[in-house]
């Protein structure tokens, strides 16, 4: 069993910049690539990245890319979202998960233990 909980999150002017967090504890966080979701009531769950079990690899939404950065402390059993030139389409609750499966890191039904969230409002 794996717990997240997710942290940092708030409201922002647009151009802004957040930094989220999400603490593990559990089972062996270093083992295990890492994703961040965001959703909005009534919307889907959205891929914003992903990064790899030793941090090396990661992967983003074509709608962050340049603009957000994953990375992790696996000492720490943390992964962070930092996120620059924030927009009010970025406006969403942050969730992030396990990955578990091998199906591809863009889909949330790869995905496992997710947190609570934390949500990010971005004013124009």
């Amino acid at each position: 069993q794996v717990q997240l909980v997710e942290s940092g999150g708030g409201l922002v002017q647009a151009g802004g910049s957040l930094r989220l967090s999400c603490a593990a504890s559990g089972r062996t966080f270093s083992s295990y690539g890492m994703g961040w979701f965001r959703q909005n009531p009534g919307k889907e769950r959205e891929f914003v990245a992903h990064i790899s079990s030793g941090g090396r690899s990661t992967n983003y939404a074509d709608s962050v890319k340049g603009r957000f950065t994953i990375s992790r402390d696996n000492a720490k059993n943390t992964v962070y979202l930092q996120m620059y030139d924030l927009k009010p389409e970025d406006t969403a609750l942050y969730y992030c998960a396990v990955q578990l499966g091998i199906m591809g890191v863009t889909t949330p039904g790869q995905y496992a233990y997710w947190g609570q969230g934390t949500q990010v409002t971005v004013s124009s």
